[in-house]
Parts: C-alpha cells; structure tokens; sequence
C-alpha cells in the first residue's frame, strides 16, 4: 500500500501525493496523486532544475548513458536522484545523460533540490496526463487526459508518518537538505573518489573507561599469552577466499551498468554475488566496528572513468582480492557476524536482514574494547604508555620506508617503459646502422661482422622490450603489496591516538578522584580498562608483525626470482649474440 507524502485541500478539491520521480521514457517529472477519490498521474516537464557548473573534463563510456562534458561548461541538471554518485543533466545542446556529482558545483545560489524544498518553494502547475488503468511494457499507461490543470501557490501540510517524503527510484530517505539517512546515521550519500582511512577525529574513550560490564558470549573477543606476547584467538581452521569471474550488469532499464563479482569463501566453497557497493557496505561496517581498535585499510579507489575497461576490471578485482584476504587472515575479522555474512548469505531475505542487523549493532567505536576480555594481568599505565610510544615509533617508521619504496618503484617503473627502454633501442639501432655502412665497403670479407653487428642491434632491441615488460612481472606485486601496507599504515595514527586519549585520561584520574567527581573504584575500572585497551594494542601489533613478515618474505622471494629469471634471459641474449663473432 502506497501511503500519502503530501495531502492539501483547495477549496472542495483535496489532493494526496503518494509519490515523486521521473519518468524515463518520457523524461517528464511524475506525480503521482489523489485528486478527490481519483487516482492520477501528473506529469510536467523539468521543474525547477539546477544549474552546475562542471569542475573537470568526463568522458562519457559508450553506450553507457552517460553525457561527456567540458570543464567550465554549464549544465542544467535534471534528475538530482539517479544515486551511486551520479546526476542526470542536460548541456546546452540538449543532450542528456548521466555525469558524476563530484564533477560539478551548483551555480547562482541553487540549493539542493529535494521533494521537499520544490513542493514547499515553488508554485507549480500540473497537467493531467494520464489516469492509471492499464500500463505497457514500457510502463506508458493509457486513458490520457488533456487540458486539466491544478495549480498550488501555497505550502503542503505534511502528514507523513516520519516527516520525510519519498524521492526518486527506490523510495530512499532524505532529510531536510537533502542528505540520506542510512543506518540510522546522518551522513550525505555521496561517493568520494578519494578515501582516507579512520576517523574524522579521535573518538571519545571515555565511553569505554568508565564501563564495568563486559560482553559474553559470541561477542567476548578473548586475548592469550602467547610466544611472542598478547594474542588473539586463531581460528583453527584459517579462512580465505576467492575473488573471481567479473560480469557486467545492469539497472534502472539498462540505464546504468555496473560489475558484479563472485566470491567463494574456502568453508562452503558456495560463490556469492557482489558489487563494489556491497564491498564499500562491508568497509563501512568494519571501520564503524573495529577502527578504534584494529587498523582497515581502505578499498580500492572508486573509479568514475575507464571502469568497464578490461585491464581495469582485471587490477580492480586483484585488489578486492588481496582486501578481502587480509580481512580473512585476522581472527577477529574473519570471524565477525559481518564477514560472516557477506561470503555465506544464501538469498536476498538474509542479505537484507544481516545488514540491518549489522547496522543496529551496539558494540562499535571505543565500545569495542567491553567485548575484549584478556586472560592476563593489569598493566601498570606505565606499562601502557611505554607500549604505546613504542608502537607509534615503529609504525611511523615503517610508513616513512614504504613511501619511500613505492616512490622508487614509481620512478624506476617510468624509466623502464620511457628512457631505458628508449635508450636500449637506440643503442640497438646504432649497431645496425652501423652495420649498415660496413655493408658498403665492398670489401669481400665483411658479411660476418655486418651479420654479427645487426644481431646484435638486434639483440639490445629485444632488451628494450624486456627492459619495458619487466616491471608487470616483479616490480607489480612489490608496489601492490606496499600499497597494501600503505593503506594499514594509514590507519595506525587514529587508531594509536585513541589509546593516548584514554592514556591522558587516565592521568587525570588522580585529580579527578581529588575533585570529587569520580570514586577510587571508578579510578581503578579505568585502569583496569586502559590495561585491556593496552593488551588489544598488542594483540594487533603481533599480528601485523607476523603477517608482515610473512608477506615481505614471500614478496622479496617472488621479486628476487622474477629478476634473476629477467638477467639470465638477457645474459643469454647477449651470449648469443656474442657467439656470432669470429675469434681473431
């Protein structure tokens, strides 16, 4: 049942708006209303567009719907509502189609156009244009009436049951100035095209401090002794998964395109379907839980152009990959309910559920440290600070040497494919010109030299071409990984700076005690806490030691082997070229 957004009565006339879009097919905005005890559909063309300005070139991706535009060009945007990070609009020629929201601005003071601010801003007039009997395919419905016209020139009284009305194509809600509500949280729905890891600023620890009780059961994350110090459960079997066959879908009529991805996880080796969107639901679900305690690193970038494009979708699905393995290596991970749920849910019901479930969940931000519960004895703050000055030391260090590494790889990348390979075939193309003149002597016994000499100018531009191919076979999977530790490293400042916050705390605790506005007992619960938040510390640094040690071993391994296999096919090039001339 459709429920009313809008109702207005107009002398003996009421009207109810139970529903407000656009209609593709016609590309008319629609209305769908009550007027007295009719149903009706009310169409208009473009009403109260807004004008944008585009801040950066786009090219449109064929047969994409989208609509290529020119930096500094004005648009008029048409449908603010389309999603996923895109508007539809309309250039000065009349061509309409779809642009990221990121590439344009709003221009003369057009403020965000929603259901609720054009019903209650703008008079407006509606032209009857069909009655809802019987519909086609296409969704065009027939018994058109003409001439009918209703106007309104003053404000809608909303009688909706949350005071937010429905927009667009899915019924998503909007908030007064029109940002999305999504999981409850206040926060625009709007893709960015560059990620930061963590927090926009430190979270209060004074929510955990200060807690008594501790989760049970599932909840309770337990912390052992082990060899190297505080750990966290293993699970006995180590869970992974497979991120593999991308296929092009569509939506919205074939209006938009996306990839979707199969995942099999290794414990039920059933594949799953997903988005990149679902992918960025599972980001935000992990940071909102864990960031206050465990690093997340970001996904891949969200790409606006070129995303369709094969070699793309093939670098795109290698680093989900290499995500989604390093969220399945960490016990605490791999063995949350919305893990658990992304590689195991078997329809589109439990979907659904799990992630309201997931979003309703009460143990996120610093509550995560009452689910920790570490078989070991108090810390003395000393002991955690000392602990904490250590960390930050190291992982500071560590993100220094891994810019420096990829910033080196960058540049010897750059010399492979440009002036080391350029100068290979130069030199190549010396040899053989001047193998070229020694041809002309007319001296009779030449042709073994200028032969000797061309395969060789031969030989130095199949370097080249090694030289230029290398860096995909070795120097790749060194920038991916650093990349990879790159996006953790980020994360560690935030993560860090919440235990010197609760550490500060802490210090204070003494004074507050003396102003009579916490007991002892409170100050020893927050001791207590600090020495749990510690141990959670060190449980995650012993589990990035170990699986950076790992992971650079292997890496420089598979490095090391693609380099000497890339110098021996060159020794063995120039050996056989050297083998063509005679010794004199």
């Amino acid at each position: 049942m459709v429920h009313p957004v809008r109702n207005r009565t107009q002398g003996n006339t009421s009207f109810s708006v139970l529903w407000f879009g656009q209609h593709y097919h016609s590309r008319k905005h629609v209305v769908l209303i009550w007027i007295n005890t009719q149903l009706t559909v009310l169409c208009y063309p473009y009403v109260c567009c807004v004008q944008a300005q585009v801040l950066y070139d786009f090219t449109a991706e064929p047969g994409n719907n989208e609509l290529s535009v020119q930096e500094g060009e004005i648009l008029t945007v048409t449908n603010q509502n389309v999603g996923g990070g895109w508007v539809e609009a309309r250039n000065s020629r009349g061509n309409v189609g779809l642009v990221p929201e990121d590439y344009i601005e709003g221009v003369n003071g057009n403020e965000t156009w929603t259901a609720t601010t054009w019903s209650n801003n703008n008079p407006f007039r509606f032209s009857v244009c069909y009655f809802i009997t019987a519909c086609d395919g296409d969704g065009d419905c027939c018994h058109v009436t003409v001439g009918s016209i209703y106007s309104f020139d003053e404000e809608w009284d909303d009688d909706s049951d949350d005071g937010k009305s429905t927009v667009g194509y899915g019924g998503s809600q909007m908030e007064e100035g029109g940002t999305m509500q999504r999981g409850g949280a206040h926060s625009t729905m709007k893709i960015s095209l560059n990620k930061f890891p963590g927090f926009s600023k430190t979270p209060n620890p004074e929510v955990y401090l200060l807690t008594k009780s501790v989760a049970k059961g599932n909840d309770k994350l337990p912390i052992y002794a082990g060899e190297v110090g505080p750990v966290w459960l293993y699970p006995q079997i180590q869970l992974d998964c497979v991120v593999a066959d991308p296929k092009k879908g569509s939506k919205m009529y074939g209006l938009k395109s996306y990839i979707e991805y199969q995942i099999t996880p290794n414990t039920t080796n059933r594949p799953v379907n997903h988005r990149y969107k679902h992918f960025d639901w599972l980001y935000e679900r992990l940071v909102e839980k864990f960031a206050c305690a465990l690093p997340i690193p970001c996904l891949p970038d969200k790409q606006v152009t070129g995303r369709f494009e094969e070699e793309f979708i093939k670098m795109r699905m290698e680093r989900l990959q290499g995500w989604m393995s390093r969220m399945c290596r960490h016990p605490v991970i791999s063995n949350s309910e919305v893990l658990q749920l992304f590689l195991n849910y078997r329809d589109e019901k439990e979907w659904k559920l799990g992630k309201r479930k997931a979003e309703k969940d009460e143990f996120v931000g610093v509550k995560i440290f009452s689910t920790i519960d570490p078989e070991l004895p108090e810390l003395d703050p000393g002991q955690v600070e000392q602990k904490y000055e250590m960390y930050s030391q190291f992982t500071r260090s560590m993100d220094n040497s891994v810019k420096e590494l990829l910033a080196v790889g960058h540049l010897h990348w750059k010399r492979c494919t440009g002036p080391l390979q350029k100068e290979y075939r130069q030199i190549g193309k010396a040899f053989q010109n001047l193998s070229s003149v020694f041809n002309t002597s007319a001296y009779p016994r030449e042709s073994t030299l200028t032969e000797a000499l061309s395969a060789t100018g031969k030989t130095y531009e199949e370097i080249a071409e090694l030289v230029a191919g290398q860096p995909k076979k070795d120097l790749h999977f060194l920038m991916e990984t650093n990349n990879e530790y790159k996006g953790l490293l980020g994360c560690f400042p935030d993560t860090i700076a919440v235990h010197k916050a609760a550490i500060d705390k802490v210090k204070e605790a003494d004074h507050l005690v003396t102003m009579n506005k916490i007991s002892q007992q409170d100050k020893h619960i927050m001791e207590k806490n600090l020495s749990t938040m510690s141990y959670a510390l060190q449980a995650e640094m012993n589990h990035f030691h170990s699986n950076r040690i790992y992971d650079y071993n292997r890496l420089m391994q598979f490095y090391l082997e693609e380099q000497v296999k890339f110098y021996e096919t060159i020794a063995e090039k120039l050996k056989k070229a050297l083998g063509q001339y005679t010794t004199m």
